[in-house]
């Protein structure tokens, strides 16, 4: 998901440190959830939705107690559950505090499907509005845990599972979701059946749906991977022409990462309280996004890249978000790089750069905040641009080739699974043979960022300059390049800080024209005024 490119688009228990921390989602590791099929009546008449949700579920030694999230009937929103089956006969459930309870009849080890039958008004999760132009439309929009308003479910990232929607509309609709177009057949009395299926492992935060009346158009095909555009029929042909350039988006992510995992790759004009959001395979982005200027390129990128980090590669606690919006703020730099060249990416990091420290004036906290409890609070400048920085100073730490070596190696391994953190520090520690704990450590579960003063002086052929960390709660250990300005050239070397207080001498002939710190943005640090 995407908050920052929308402001600029717009104007625009703690088992260890690493550990799950504050998500406080009672995870229930001895079932899995191995499939859902939902099947969901919209109408025209009113907002209630009638849904049948088919669950397959695996239970891993013996078949035990578990529960399914769905908000619960209070006034005019929320659901009725009128029947729960276990296979084809009643199942022993209660529902209560917006949760369906089911104890299983055996407790044989075994894989059971469940039916739920249930109505609705959902209040959030699925929008049930009208388009920017009018027109009445149905978005799913469940991140991070509204999913549960509309879809009975384990609604949380830690378990995620193949998904089939089976969507009963009026036949004037237009239908797009999770997965791959199955079929799509009129029925009698005016209505549509459509069902899409998506058979990797989804987290319920990216599945989604969207009806309404579109225009769309497939604008190309990527390593056997269809990619479409779903735009307003107002907004047909500028929404074709911004949406069309995910086609690069997507191959240059399968060239330098790995193989996209969904069944399509849909890019959706929709109603959705974010700038973009990542459903997989089913993106949507807000409305005013199609603007014919292409000015959406950065969006998507981002969008995309979360396919792999968040979607597929899926944080397991909502405290280690930052592996899924970190990964795709620097994702997003890594594609312009390519495609505008170095000078961008110093210039978006730039940009960064300066909201992180805005940020951290107000809300001092690390980027894995372990005091977080609500996922609705987890995102942060911290998560995006910080997360985003953590990645550009590990791969100058690391070397180009092998942080793609290490970036390919992990996504290989969580591939339609889940990660924390220290998972991702053993990866690269693998890939680069070297001890990243301290850098981990410092970066991403210290809070703050070196605030520097610093002055020099030309003696006898050699630079002298000095450095002071004023920040009072940590020092900081970091590599920093010193610009020195001759000619309107500069040359960069490096010097390695580890104390508070250092002088640094450097040799050079001539006495230099400027000096300049961290030339090509790849150190986060702020200066500070260094007026005596």
């Amino acid at each position: 998901m995407q908050q920052k490119i929308l402001t600029s688009l717009l104007a625009f228990a703690l088992v260890s440190l690493l550990g799950n921390a504050q998500d406080l989602y009672p995870k229930n590791e001895s079932v899995d959830i191995q499939n859902y099929v939902f099947g969901l009546s919209l109408n025209d008449e009113n907002n209630e939705i009638k849904g049948e949700a088919e669950i397959t579920v695996s239970f891993k030694s013996e078949a035990v107690p578990f529960s399914l999230d769905l908000i619960q009937k209070s006034g005019e929103f929320g659901m009725e559950v009128t029947e729960v089956l276990e296979g084809t006969t009643p199942a022993n459930y209660s529902y209560a505090d917006n949760k369906i309870n089911i104890v299983p009849t055996t407790s044989e080890s075994n894989t059971q499907t469940y039916t739920i039958k249930y109505r609705g008004i959902p209040e959030r999760g699925l929008v049930i509005s009208t388009t920017k132009f009018g027109k009445r439309s149905f978005f799913g929009d469940n991140w991070p845990n509204l999913a549960r308003h509309w879809l009975p479910s384990v609604d949380h990232p830690y378990d995620k599972a193949s998904v089939e929607f089976r969507i009963t509309a009026p036949d004037h609709y237009d239908v797009v979701a999770t997965g791959k177009k199955q079929e799509e057949s009129n029925l009698e009395n005016g209505y549509k059946l459509t069902i899409y299926q998506e058979p990797a492992p989804v987290a319920t935060k990216v599945m989604t749906i969207g009806v309404t009346e579109f225009a769309s158009r497939v604008v190309g095909e990527v390593h056997n991977i269809e990619v479409s555009a779903w735009v307003y029929p107002q907004n047909r042909l500028e929404g074709f022409g911004d949406y069309t350039v995910a086609k690069d988006v997507l191959e240059y992510f399968i060239n330098h990462i790995g193989p996209y995992s969904y069944a399509k790759l849909a890019n959706m004009q929709a109603k959705t309280q974010w700038g973009g959001l990542e459903n997989a395979g089913t993106i949507a982005y807000f409305e005013n996004s199609v603007t014919r200027n292409k000015t959406v390129e950065p969006l998507i990128a981002h969008e995309i890249a979360h396919q792999w980090f968040g979607n597929s590669a899926t944080e397991k606690s909502w405290n280690h978000v930052w592996l899924s919006e970190g990964f795709a703020t620097y994702f997003c730099i890594l594609y312009l790089e390519s495609v505008y060249g170095d000078e961008r990416r110093k210039e978006e990091l730039a940009i960064d750069k300066k909201e992180i420290f805005e940020y951290y004036l107000k809300n001092p906290s690390p980027i894995v905040d372990l005091t977080i409890k609500d996922p609705m609070k987890v995102l942060s400048t911290n998560t995006y641009q910080k997360g985003g920085w953590v990645l550009n100073m590990l791969r100058h730490k690391l070397g180009n080739h092998t942080f793609w070596e290490g970036i390919q190696k992990y996504y290989a391994t969580y591939q339609n699974s889940n990660a924390l953190t220290d998972d991702f520090r053993h990866v690269m520690e693998e890939a680069s043979g070297q001890d990243l704990e301290a850098f981990f450590q410092q970066w991403l579960f210290t809070k703050g960022h070196p605030q520097l003063k610093w002055n020099w002086e030309y003696k006898k052929g050699k630079v002298i300059f000095h450095l002071e960390q004023i920040q009072d709660h940590h020092v900081f250990q970091f590599p920093l390049e010193i610009g020195l300005v001759k000619n309107g050239q500069t040359t960069a070397e490096t010097i390695e800080v580890k104390e508070r207080s250092q002088s640094f001498e450097i040799k050079t002939k001539d006495r230099p024209d400027d000096i300049v710190l961290d030339p090509n943005q790849w150190t986060l640090f702020q200066e500070m005024d260094n007026t005596p």
